[in-house]
């Protein structure tokens, strides 16, 4: 598995080892088509690593262009704008997505400097409907490497003929909780925003799927390639599918907290409940529970 990372930067490789160890599977099965620049669909369970599957690769060549390693001579200055698009339509997820991608590119530049190959910073913005307007004129000033954003706030970007320019520089799009979005309008407005931002890059950009949940997956993978026109006809864009999932072992108990619902004691079931909801809130680290009212469950 650790041979998938040997593409990476030094720095990245030292971080990731350190930080990790070996990759978790939607890492060791997605990174390879990923770093072929491949339409990539990735489903794997939550807390599984798929967020950072996608975005490393990413970091990796955004690091690359900002030391002057590719794609052209060294110290010659690059056009200004969003290498980097994530979109997720959980506007709380986003926040959630850039406090964690702090971590690993303060580690990464750490670990760079350590090993005597500085990296320069990247920088990292979220525009959503409650971003300041003085911010979101901040951002069309100096566009960020990496933007993370919803459906809504993508589209009204893309309405700005000042503010879209900052998309031609896109290299990769993220498109998180993507079952979200597959079969609905909003997922149809997605899809042709998304196109749009190819239209004003003028070059293919890769697009990367994530979900845990999400089924079926060739249908998904469709909706995330989108169609592009080959000899006047239009044909869905190969995506390649990354099936991580796994079938979680479960111990499912059905339980009753009287034997005879038809004689309880003062006339209610809670003298009967709160005990046994008690015990089970006190022997285990996390408990759900599900209730007809706010009132009932507090």
């Amino acid at each position: 598995m650790s041979d998938v990372l040997s593409p990476f930067l030094p720095a990245v490789q030292s971080w990731f080892r350190a930080t990790f160890g070996p990759p978790t599977p939607p890492q060791a099965l997605g990174w390879p088509a990923i770093q072929r620049g491949e339409h990539t669909l990735i489903l794997s369970p939550t807390g599984s690593g798929k967020t950072l599957a996608a975005f490393l690769w990413g970091i990796d060549e955004l690091y690359r262009e900002a030391a002057g390693r590719t794609g052209s001579e060294k110290g010659e200055r690059q056009e200004k704008g969003v290498r980097l698009l994530y979109v997720s339509p959980l506007k709380a997820l986003n926040n959630d997505v850039e406090r964690n991608l702090r971590a690993p590119l303060a580690g990464i530049r750490h670990v760079a400097k350590e090993q005597g190959a500085p990296l320069p910073p990247l920088s990292v913005t979220v525009r959503t409907g409650d971003t300041p307007q003085s911010a979101r004129q901040q951002m069309v000033k100096h566009p960020p490497d990496i933007l993370i954003t919803t459906p809504e706030s993508l589209y009204l970007i893309l309405t700005s003929p000042l503010a879209r320019g900052m998309f031609r520089t896109v290299r990769t799009v993220i498109v998180d909780e993507i079952h979200t979005l597959v079969g609905n309008k909003r997922g149809v407005h997605l899809a042709l925003s998304l196109e749009r931002v190819v239209e004003l890059a003028g070059h293919p950009i890769q697009r990367i799927g994530l979900s845990a949940t999400q089924r079926p997956l060739d249908k998904v993978a469709r909706f995330l390639g989108g169609y592009e026109q080959h000899d006047g006809a239009f044909a869905p864009r190969p995506v390649t599918v990354v099936d991580a999932g796994m079938i979680k072992p479960m111990d499912l108990r059905v339980v009753t907290a009287v034997e005879d619902f038809s004689d309880l004691p003062g006339g209610s079931i809670w003298p009967a409940v709160i005990p046994q909801v008690m015990d089970q809130i006190e022997s285990h680290r996390t408990t759900l529970i599900f209730a007809n009212s706010r009132r009932q469950a507090e």
